[in-house]
């Protein structure tokens, strides 16, 4: 692209924008919003108070997500006891020795209805 091709573009767009600032300018939404704005940050300064303080007393809850260490959830032993023999297995996960043998033999559902 020329040089003054690329001046013509940007010269366009310029005064596009400008129209649209001129336009904003006038809208009385915007004005609405500057002058409450104004009135909020010069209460804000006359006690003394941040934007900071007024969110925390409108809403407690931390305003950042709490801090993960990217360790798993710890899981929950689960006891299974089969009627047949009384044996228990304690296990924190499904590939244990003896729940799979259970499993195949009894099949997944009638060993997971032994869950204790």
């Amino acid at each position: 692209m020329s040089k003054l091709a690329e001046f013509k573009r940007l010269e366009a767009q310029l005064a596009a924008q400008l129209q649209q600032l001129d336009a904003l300018k006038n809208d009385d939404e915007l004005k609405k919003e500057i002058q409450f704005e104004t009135k909020l940050r010069t209460l804000l300064a006359e006690y003394g108070m941040s934007l900071r303080h007024v969110v925390a007393i409108l809403d407690p809850a931390p305003l950042t997500a709490p801090v993960t260490t990217g360790q798993r959830r710890t899981r929950q032993v689960k006891i299974y006891k089969n009627p047949q023999s009384g044996e228990v297995v304690e296990t924190k996960g499904g590939n244990h020795k003896v729940l799979k043998a259970w499993k195949e033999e009894y099949g997944a559902e009638v060993v997971e209805s032994w869950l204790q």
